[in-house]
């Protein structure tokens, strides 16, 4: 049996308008990812996508369990906060290390660092 056929229409609705925006804002942070041009721009356009995508996913998720129970359900909120702050700061970690090799090569791409100029 599915459980989503009761849920009333106007939760289905709110459901379905959360879910499909953090869909496109996935597409959208994917399509980022292929159309620009360096590590450097390419890793901004699907952390940030995937950071709001996430937040409009666990919107309609929490939506949707909490008319389906009948209580709220906020255990899921949990899930969107980890993503939320590993997001930003996996993209960090990225960017220094591919910074430290880029310097270390003597890449012409990047600023060289404030140490050694």
């Amino acid at each position: 049996m599915n459980h989503l056929e009761l849920l009333p229409p106007w939760a289905a609705v709110a459901v379905a308008v959360l879910a499909l925006a953090g869909a496109a804002l996935s597409f959208i942070g994917s399509l980022g990812l292929l159309r620009l041009g360096n590590f450097y721009q390419r890793v901004h356009a699907p952390t940030l996508a995937t950071t709001m995508g996430t937040f409009l996913m666990v919107a309609a998720s929490v939506t949707c369990f909490s008319v389906l129970h009948g209580r709220p359900v906020l255990h899921e909120i949990l899930i969107g906060a980890f993503l939320t702050v590993t997001t930003p700061i996996t993209l960090m970690l990225l960017v220094r290390a591919a910074l430290y090799r880029d310097r270390e090569e003597g890449s012409e791409v990047v600023p060289r660092s404030p140490r050694r100029q």
